[in-house]
């Protein structure tokens, strides 16, 4: 038997011995091999060409399997196949003179044969891009790709898994010779992202590594071992990329919870010129319509003065009667100065709108908000009494029948006029169900709420249909009538006592209005706009209203870019306080 039989015998055994890497499902990658014909799309299978390459963990055959594409293209394959066939000296030390000579005279041949043939078939044209001209070629043109750069990076993996292989502080002629190729590969690649950023010189250091990259697979040919290594790297890196993930959700969160430098200097401007004026110049006109019962009344509640200003914006401008319309708009003391002045420099038209603090409902402050504040919760927007003050219309509105709710990150597309001669038929909720398996909205009672407790699995069916909050018609009359104030009170305390829902109003309204809910048609109400980039424009263009639930509001730097100019258009950009305060589209 032959010293290279014996050595390929020998490696099969090794490659058998490794028991964890044999299995039906695993596929062998192909293998690639690279020509100088073109640098933008240089990638050949192999196994497109239907040659028996012999697997050789000899460095110099295998360098000269990558210069044979390169003599294959100049018509010298015969010299390549002598070369292929050379005999291998019968020790150790003589075949590793024999492969690193190898290795030498063929980069110099494969450099010298690369630079002619770049000076030949390269043409540089004015706007930077290569275009190779090829007589196997069908045109001058070519498809980008990134097959170059791709490889380029595996190759600098491969070759810090090998460079761990070293001993520490090893500064061997070798350990050099791979620190070089990294350094040269990784600036080569640079950031580039396709192969055409790629420079003429690429190419040429994609092949100097390969031949180091085929010496260090001579120095250390245990596979497992290389296996091994590769998959600790592979596990690094994927806890690296989760470690990312987390801290991008957690600055998008704190993103979300932050008020912007533009609100909040809009909101200092407004407060400011609110408390120079007049008593009596602060007073909103048409107060009288406040209790007419034949009118639309529409609430928001909310401490964002732009975003509240959207809402009303764009309910009156879709209204064909304007005038019929009231606006209630109930905020904290904090911005209740803004808000009230943001109305009266800019009055809503022909309609009516009321601005309340919720510091004055005192029956809210004395009641409900010790029960509140005991739910805890990282998020204050959960705990928020504006957040929760949704479940106490009847008592916010003593002498209305009917009202819509609207959360302030709404946009009103189209007159609602017909939302109001709706049959409720006996229910108090009338919503957009969000229970629909096919879209990505689709949402189960046991998301938000703890079933597992025997109270909620007796009271609750987990398959009943969920809705959402953003566009809500309430019939106070029977709300008042069937006392769900106090029922959601009572599961409010319960839910202090013991995890039945995780924080937040949209499940303790699942259980409030559970089936007391009447379902809306869903051109009423698209949801997903603040955080699903895949809302179709069809449902968005012919909804009436149109929701950015989530954290990337419209207002915020990380708001969703497609959907932004829905709401954009509602915003008087040429306003002098926005102006001021840097608020622009």
């Amino acid at each position: 038997m032959s010293l290279q039989s014996k050595y390929r015998a020998d490696a099969a055994l090794k490659l058998n011995a490794i028991k964890q890497e044999s299995g039906e499902d695993l596929k062998e990658p192909k293998q690639v091999v690279y020509e100088d014909r073109y640098l933008g799309s240089i990638a050949r299978y192999s196994s497109n060409k239907n040659r028996d390459i012999h697997e050789s963990e000899n460095a110099g055959d295998m360098t000269e399997i990558l210069e044979r594409n390169v003599s294959e293209t100049n018509h010298e394959r015969t010299e390549s196949q002598q070369f292929q066939q050379r005999e291998i000296s019968s020790t150790d030390e003589e075949e590793e003179h024999s492969n690193q000579t190898t290795v030498e005279k063929h980069d110099h041949n494969a450099r010298s044969q690369h630079q002619r043939i770049t000076d030949e078939k390269i043409t540089e044209m004015k706007d930077g891009t290569r275009v190779w001209h090829d007589q196997n070629l069908h045109s001058n043109s070519w498809k980008v790709t990134n097959e170059m750069v791709t490889e380029m990076k595996d190759q600098v993996i491969r070759a810090k898994a090998y460079l761990s292989f070293t001993p520490p502080g090893s500064n061997s002629h070798f350990v050099k010779e791979l620190k070089q190729r990294i350094r040269e590969v990784e600036r080569a690649v640079g950031q580039a992202t396709k192969d055409s950023k790629l420079s003429r010189s690429s190419l040429q250091k994609m092949r100097y590594m390969e031949a180091t990259l085929l010496k260090a697979d001579r120095i250390y040919p245990d596979c497992s071992e290389m296996v091994t290594k590769l998959r600790a790297m592979t596990h690094n890196t994927e806890e690296l990329v989760q470690a990312q993930k987390n801290q991008a959700t957690n600055l998008v969160r704190l993103a979300a919870r932050t008020t912007p430098k533009g609100l909040h200097c809009l909101s200092m401007r407004l407060t400011a010129d609110y408390f120079a004026l007049q008593p009596e110049e602060r007073l909103l006109p048409n107060q009288q319509k406040l209790q007419d019962t034949e009118l639309y009344h529409y609430a928001v509640f909310s401490d964002n003065v732009l975003a509240c200003a959207v809402v009303v914006n764009s309910t009156i401008s879709a209204a064909m009667d304007s005038e019929k319309i009231v606006f209630h708009v109930v905020t904290d003391s904090l911005n209740l100065p803004a808000i009230s002045m943001w109305f009266l420099l800019n009055p809503p038209g022909k309609a009516t709108i009321q601005i309340q603090c919720i510091d004055n409902f005192e029956w809210l402050s004395t009641k409900y908000s010790t029960t509140l504040k005991k739910r805890s919760s990282g998020d204050p927007r959960y705990t928020s009494e504006l957040n929760h003050l949704r479940f106490y219309l009847p008592d916010v509105f003593p002498a209305l029948d009917k009202i819509v709710l609207f959360d302030h990150d709404v946009v009103v597309q189209r007159d609602l006029n017909e939302l109001w001669s709706i049959n409720m038929k006996g229910k108090v909720n009338g919503a957009v169900e969000t229970c629909h398996e096919s879209e990505a909205l689709s949402r189960r009672m046991d998301l938000l709420i703890n079933f597992s407790d025997p109270l909620v699995a007796k009271r609750f069916d987990v398959n009943a249909c969920t809705w959402a909050f953003g566009m809500n018609l309430f019939d106070l009359r029977e709300w008042r009538r069937q006392n769900l104030s106090a029922a959601y009170h009572k599961y409010l305390q319960l839910g202090n006592e013991r995890p039945l829902w995780k924080a937040g109003s949209l499940p303790l309204g699942w259980i409030a209005f559970y089936d007391k809910t009447m379902a809306l048609d869903r051109r009423w109400h698209v949801l997903g706009l603040g955080y699903d980039s895949a809302v179709r424009r069809g449902d968005i263009e012919q909804a009436a209203v149109i929701h950015y639930d989530g954290v990337m509001k419209p207002w915020l730097d990380i708001a969703i870019g497609r959907y932004k100019g829905y709401w954009s258009q509602y915003v008087k950009y040429d306003h002098p306080y926005l102006q001021q305060c840097n608020i622009h589209e």
